[in-house]
């Protein structure tokens, strides 16, 4: 019987304290305490449009794990009959995270972060392989647990809601990335679609798959490269065979010759407006291009300002007339001078006897 082989690859298994992001975000943006003041558990009134602009992408923060590696295992701790966080119900299941149910033990308490932690340390020592442990919450609970991972060896990364992250949990961590710093631009690309709100309400499981058109993997193709470069220290050229493993990760069903394509440096090839491509040898790398800034929008030149801070040099006065040349020179005012001069020689009179001679 052959012996297993060392894993050539990263492997990464993500941890979701869904209860934890998905209120840190809301008080986040709609000030703290709202999410009890709003009662926005309940998914009505006027927490429904709250809830929407507050909605955390689930995709982006997978994402993100994926630049580490093969994400192996991926689990959400909630109580899920809430209504707040079945509205998740699509976007979770599209993306094949294990889903654990937590009936809350109290009013205060669901208990997450024990289970948590608890599921953590077996799998650790259940899959050996696993060499990265993502923890998406940011409760000083999760400290100790952090430790116990390094202490195992493995590299512990967190993911937490700006302000509403312990910083003692930080300085436990291998690394930290706010969830604020991985949100998409535009509307992550996923196997499945993302139904609106009132559709996941209403339980409508019948959506289909997107389609992975040239526009979709377009996107695809820079969103990898994007996260890719984030791993690279020195060098932002990277390989072509990392690309596609970092695409695939993003997106399992990419397949350069379903788009029309014979190879992958095709694909990449026909975005040369979005990538730049380097040769060396049997080697292929390649790196997102420096868009060019638009000249039409660069700003006018602003006035010249004098040394001294806060003021403006003085303009130019206008040119004078030739008449008003003649007028201003030393020849025109040298006469009216000397008269003056001579008034004021003037000897003294009768009128004025103090005067000194």
């Amino acid at each position: 019987m052959a012996e297993p082989r060392e894993p050539t690859e990263s492997r990464v298994a993500v941890y979701i304290d869904f209860d934890n992001v998905v209120i840190s975000r809301y008080d986040q943006l709609h000030g703290r305490d709202s999410w009890r003041k709003d009662e926005a558990r309940r998914n009505d009134g006027k927490s429904v449009p709250k809830l929407e602009q507050a909605r955390v992408d689930i995709g982006a923060i997978l994402d993100y794990a994926s630049s580490y590696g093969t994400v192996a295992l991926s689990r959400a701790y909630a109580d899920w009959s809430v209504p707040a966080n079945a509205a998740y119900k699509r976007q979770l299941v599209d993306r094949a995270i294990d889903l654990t149910q937590l009936f809350p033990a109290s009013s205060t308490k669901n208990g997450a972060d024990i289970r948590l932690a608890v599921d953590v340390i077996d799998d650790m020592f259940r899959l050996p392989d696993i060499t990265h442990v993502v923890i998406v919450a940011g409760d000083s609970d999760y400290i100790p647990l952090a430790q116990r991972c390094k202490r195992l060896g493995r590299v512990v990364v967190g993911i937490g809601v700006a302000g509403s992250t312990s910083p003692a949990l930080v300085a436990a961590l291998d690394e930290f990335e706010s969830y604020d710093a991985l949100q998409h631009d535009e509307q992550p690309v996923t196997v499945g679609a993302t139904p609106e709100p009132a559709a996941v309400a209403a339980g409508d499981d019948a959506e289909a798959p997107v389609a992975l058109t040239p526009a979709t993997a377009s996107r695809l193709l820079v969103r990898a490269l994007d996260l890719a470069r984030g791993k690279q220290d020195d060098d932002e050229w990277l390989n072509a065979s990392t690309v596609k493993s970092q695409i695939k990760r993003l997106n399992p069903s990419f397949n350069e010759k379903s788009l029309g394509f014979r190879s992958f440096m095709d694909f990449v090839r026909a975005n040369d407006e979005q990538v730049e491509i380097r040769e060396a040898g049997q080697q292929r790398f390649m790196r997102l291009r420096e868009q060019p800034a638009d000249a039409s929008e660069s700003p006018a030149p602003a006035a010249k300002r004098s040394r001294r801070a806060g003021t403006k040099a003085k303009e130019p006065e206008p040119a004078l007339a030739p008449a008003a040349q003649a007028a201003d020179s030393p020849v025109a005012t040298r006469a009216p001078r000397r008269a003056k001069a001579a008034a004021s020689s003037t000897p003294p009179t009768a009128s004025d006897p103090f005067r000194e001679p």
